[in-house]
């Protein structure tokens, strides 16, 4: 079976543009409404393209949090690398003032990446999707 590589994104384009693993064309994700920060963390129910259901079971993404969690232990080791060759001579507050900045501030990328990545994992790429077509209003 070989589908077109320009008509649907790549496993990486998927995983980091928050797409269906299924079809590779619908988001994961509402889109960002800068005066609801909630918004950052709300997902569609299915695929606007595929109809995949986006909550496969209840607690689904429980596992999600191990891959934030690995997320965010290498934000912190990478920020306490840069900062101990950046500054000679800095305070434990300080380093942990800055690296619960710099999580807080990555923290709907995470959640959204992590959930991108857990739904991979489980849900498989189909390419070609056989919508059911619609029967004409009698």
């Amino acid at each position: 079976m070989s589908t077109d590589s320009t008509s649907f994104p790549s496993l990486w384009k998927s995983l980091f543009g928050m797409y269906c693993p299924k079809c590779r064309k619908g988001k994961l994700f509402q889109p960002i409404r800068w005066g609801r920060p909630s918004s950052f963390f709300e997902m569609r129910k299915n695929c606007e393209n595929c109809s995949q259901s986006f909550e496969p079971e209840p607690g689904f993404y429980f596992g999600a949090m191990f891959i934030s969690y690995a997320l965010n232990t290498a934000l912190f080791i990478a920020v306490w690398v840069a900062y101990s060759t950046l500054v000679e001579e800095f305070s434990i507050l300080e380093l942990l003032l800055l690296i619960g900045m710099s999580a807080l501030l990555l923290l709907p990328v995470f959640f959204r990446l992590s959930r991108s990545i857990w739904i991979t994992i489980f849900v498989p790429f189909q390419g070609k999707i056989n919508r059911p077509t619609r029967r004409p209003a009698p």
